[in-house]
């Protein structure tokens, strides 16, 4: 995507990135090959084949022709300035296509062709819309129905500072002919009423005879929603469904979140070999490729994993799977550099699985997910923590004080929330709990005074609402320094895998 990276955003209380002292759940992805643009590994060579210098993004799908399609963004040639997006007169095209019959992955993934528009020099398959302000046209997810493709696009009507932009609307394009050609139909189209629409981006899923269709506003930062249609019924936007919390109903506006975070480029598979809903995403504020699963696409979804560290791939963006992943305990996935602006492929062999819809419930990362009412905040390195190198803290002389954070769940699903507390002796009104946002009551909370070492806390709860915040604070009164650490938090569903699964 051009003319914006991604910026290593640290939230203001962390530091640093730091790794968990304990074994990571699932392992980290390791760079296979280069899979477009030019730098190490290069095993298709499209700067000389196809005039493919720089681009991102590697949107990829089986497409009606049984192959794998591969959708790129914004693409440059000759005159690229070997850094970045751009200039814009160096041959550049909003977005491209490739197509690929490998498979196998274990030393790369092999560009067959690109559809072009003379010999050796890749096309701008969706062109841009004259009726609006706009500056590029994006592809975020493909899927094909029958002989038909799809590609959910995006219209992007300003670049803005880092892990933010406004789209126009985002629509869907389709083709008859593999990709050849594409139709824009105007009918086909998400608007984003007052910039903060759902949808504007998204990723499809075929599962039991269903469309699904998860969608993030603009930008990096908003949660996910799901929206389903019989697959038949793609290219009728009256005939799709929207998760509302406790059904499937029509009007995009009506949607919920089915995740919480910042949900930036998402991709999403239902994977065969495990038996779960599989979504890799960036997380702007953790600079990573984190991990996701449900057992169902309502969810409850895991709060994420990480699994590619920016720390050790400096601006990376982008996760989308690979269509033969879904049959696979390997994962494969197109990943963006910013600098250099390229594609890569990447490999990533699936483990346990992180149930916990908590976000970093040990602080060992530096997140925006946790925020603070009162003086609150992370320790780190001080040999304070119950596991790891880390804990949160909260701390004050009068008021209240907590750290929170928001959640999603699954309405009519039981949790557990535990987590391990100490506190001063001055402790007396100390509360741990699950709370609707807005001040609008508490859900589940157990009180609790001077804790001399740390003490698991349990409360458990049906969840009426999608929305909720896990906190964790206390009173401090008539003056006396009171604190409370706070490590190790998880928020778990205890419903039946058979129960989930039948939602």
């Amino acid at each position: 995507m051009a003319r914006h990276g991604t910026a290593l955003v640290i939230a203001v209380l962390a530091v640093a990135f730091m790794r968990p002292a304990t074994a990571e759940a699932v392992p980290d992805g390791e760079v296979v090959s280069l899979l477009a643009g030019q730098g190490p590994g290069d095993v298709n060579q499209t700067a000389s084949r196809f005039a493919v210098h720089a681009t991102d993004l590697g949107v990829m799908w089986r497409d009606s022709r049984g192959r794998v399609a591969i959708a790129f963004g914004d693409t440059y040639g000759e005159g690229w300035g070997g850094h970045g997006a751009g200039p814009e007169t160096a041959d550049w095209r909003f977005n491209t296509l490739a197509h690929s019959s490998d498979t196998n992955l274990a030393d790369g993934l092999r560009i067959d062709s690109m559809i072009t528009d003379r010999p050796g020099h890749a096309a701008q398959i969706l062109p841009g819309d004259p009726a609006v302000r706009e500056v590029t046209v994006i592809p975020t997810a493909g899927v094909s129905v029958g002989s038909r493709d799809y590609l959910h696009y995006m219209s992007v009507r300003s670049w803005e500072q880092a892990g933010q932009w406004t789209t126009n609307y985002a629509g869907l394009a389709y083709s008859d002919d593999g990709g050849l050609t594409w139709v824009k139909p105007a009918n086909l189209r998400w608007a984003n009423e007052g910039g903060g629409s759902a949808f504007q981006l998204g990723a499809f899923v075929r599962h039991g005879g269903w469309l699904y269709l998860f969608g993030t506003p603009n930008g990096r930062l908003g949660a996910a929603s799901v929206a389903r249609v019989p697959e038949a019924s793609a290219a009728d936007l009256t005939a799709y469904r929207y998760w509302t919390g406790r059904a499937w109903e029509p009007g995009a506006g009506r949607a919920v979140p089915v995740t919480a975070g910042q949900v930036g480029e998402l991709s999403v598979q239902y994977n065969q070999a495990v038996g779960r809903w599989v979504a890799l995403h960036l997380d702007e504020s953790r600079a990573a490729i984190v991990l996701r699963t449900a057992p169902n696409p309502t969810g409850p979804w895991s709060a994420g994993t990480v699994v590619v560290d920016g720390a050790h791939h400096p601006g990376l963006y982008g996760a989308f799977l690979h269509p033969d992943s879904a049959t696979s305990r390997e994962l494969h996935f197109a990943m963006s550099r910013w600098d250099p602006y390229h594609v890569e492929l990447v490999r990533l062999p699936l483990g346990q699985f992180d149930v916990n819809a908590v976000q970093e419930g040990g602080f060992e990362r530096a997140t925006s997910a946790w925020q603070v009412t009162g003086n609150a905040g992370f320790d780190r390195g001080l040999g304070l923590a119950r596991s790891g190198t880390a804990n949160g803290w909260v701390r004050n002389t009068i008021g209240w004080n907590d750290l929170h954070q928001p959640v999603v769940l699954t309405p009519g699903v039981r949790y557990r929330l535990t987590g391990w507390l100490r506190s001063s002796g001055t402790t007396t009104d100390g509360y741990f709990g699950v709370r609707l946002p807005g001040g609008r009551g508490v859900v589940a909370e157990q009180k609790y005074g001077s804790l001399p070492g740390y003490t698991r806390l349990t409360v458990e709860f049906t969840a009426t609402e999608a929305r909720a915040e896990v906190f964790a604070g206390l009173w401090a009164m008539a003056g006396r320094d009171t604190w409370t650490q706070v490590d190790d938090l998880l928020l778990e569903p205890l419903s039946s895998a058979g129960e989930l699964r039948g939602r």
